[in-house]
């Protein structure tokens, strides 16, 4: 050590070990560390979900038959609304057990800030991970099972599966959604004012059954009125003139097959990692639901005050206009400006894993299925269900690992650059 006049001369503090040895070429071993340090909480997390979610629709396809139809479908609708919320809630379980591997929560601890509750992240992130649920359309996985659940249950009997979620009367599922609203309304206005500490789960639980109700009365409202509406003379003409349009400019045709054909790579590649991306930030702490935050530090961000200055109508028509946009598309915006901390790497590196978690466990699936192999009919009826399980947590599992990673690769480097993400 040196000395200077007889005096020990202490060396600079090194930099946090959290913001030298995290690397963007990294993500994959990070990922693999963190699920070395938190596998067994994830299996758990994800089974007791799987439990619960099974338990749900066993009851929703056992409710949905018998007298009182309508009361019964209402039960059901309500049943799968705690399907949904229960997914919910095991994402955000999952994400946060993981925290103890993750440098930069370290970071924060360290530096003295208080650790987050798994009830704190539940009541502040499920509203809004509810908010992009919906508006990527991921419940229609859960209802696809119910229903294919509520077929083998009544093969051989002459009902049609699934009519707990289509056959509720549109008057009936709408007065129910109004009182959907009316509590979605008062639980969110005591959220946002911190009058009752799981007001965020009750917003989401009553968000979510706002939706299917309404839904319903909307699916049954627009059926009914298809083919009045396709008659009508402006519609009929709006539909020609598009057809002229296609038939007068002669790419207008192929350019549009062609988006089209690569449209769902992309949102599979590379949108939804960065939808789930979004929770994860949520669950710790980066808070990229919020639009200002995309244009923070650039230029748009005058633009953002100017319009903060203006007229509080103006404002709130602008809010519900861009409504849909801003569920959809301002997340994932979010997820990408915060990935792209990390690098240009990471970002790319974070959406080539994502998606060989997916090629990689389809084709182990495929291989496992051919090793077992079975010339018995219908074996595969009860087989099909562990092999499934154990696809499915895997899946699930490695997700949650990897996009643990990226936030805390993204987040560390973010802290080096002297931006911090608190919760």
């Amino acid at each position: 050590m040196p000395r200077v006049s007889g005096t020990t001369v202490m060396p600079p503090p090194s930099p946090p070990a959290t913001v030298r040895t995290l690397s963007a070429y990294g993500l994959p071993a990070h990922a693999l560390r963190i699920l070395g340090s938190c596998g067994l909480s994830l299996v758990l997390w994800f089974s007791a979900g799987r439990v619960v979610r099974g338990a749900l629709m066993l009851a929703g396809s056992e409710v949905s038959r018998g007298d009182y139809g309508q009361v019964r479908f209402v039960i059901t609708m309500f049943v799968l609304t705690l399907i949904v919320l229960n997914q919910l809630i095991v994402i955000v379980g999952m994400l946060h057990s993981v925290r103890g591997a993750l440098r930069e929560i370290r970071a924060r601890r360290e530096g003295g800030e208080a650790d987050e509750s798994m009830f704190g992240a539940l009541n502040r992130a499920t509203l809004a991970f509810a908010a992009i649920y919906l508006a990527w359309g991921f419940q229609n996985q859960d209802a696809r099972d119910f229903i294919g659940l509520d077929f083998n249950r009544r093969v051989g009997e002459d009902v049609a599966a699934g009519d707990g979620l289509v056959g509720l009367d549109p008057r009936i599922s709408l007065a129910v959604a109004v009182v959907a609203y009316l509590l979605k309304t008062l639980f969110g206005w005591w959220h946002a004012n911190g009058k009752f500490k799981g007001s965020g789960v009750l917003t989401t639980f009553f968000e979510l059954a706002f939706a299917f109700y309404s839904l319903n009365a909307l699916f049954v409202f627009t059926s009914a009125r298809a083919d009045w509406l396709g008659h009508r003379a402006a519609v009929a003409t709006v539909a020609d003139w598009a057809e002229q349009a296609r038939e007068a400019v002669p790419w207008w045709k192929d350019f549009w097959e062609a988006v089209g054909g690569i449209w769902p790579y992309f949102v599979d590649s590379m949108v939804v990692p960065l939808t789930w991306l979004t929770v994860a930030s949520l669950v710790y702490g980066a808070f990229a639901e919020d639009t200002r935050a995309i244009v923070r530090g650039t230029r748009l961000d005058a633009v953002a005050d100017q319009l903060g200055r203006t007229h509080s109508l103006t404002r709130n028509t602008m809010t519900r206009a861009t409504a849909g946009f801003q569920e959809r598309w301002v997340p994932p915006a979010n997820a990408f400006r915060l990935a792209t901390r990390g690098g240009a790497p990471l970002f790319g590196l974070f959406c080539l894993c994502y998606v060989a978690i997916g090629v990689v466990t389809d084709y182990a699936d495929r291989g496992v299925r051919m090793l077992i192999g079975n010339e018995h009919p219908f074996s595969w009826v009860v087989i099909s269900g562990p092999v499934e399980f154990v696809g499915d947590m895997l899946v699930t599992v490695l997700m949650v690992c990897l996009l643990a990673a990226t936030f805390d690769i993204a987040a560390t480097r973010s802290r080096a650059a002297g931006e911090t993400l608190t919760a």
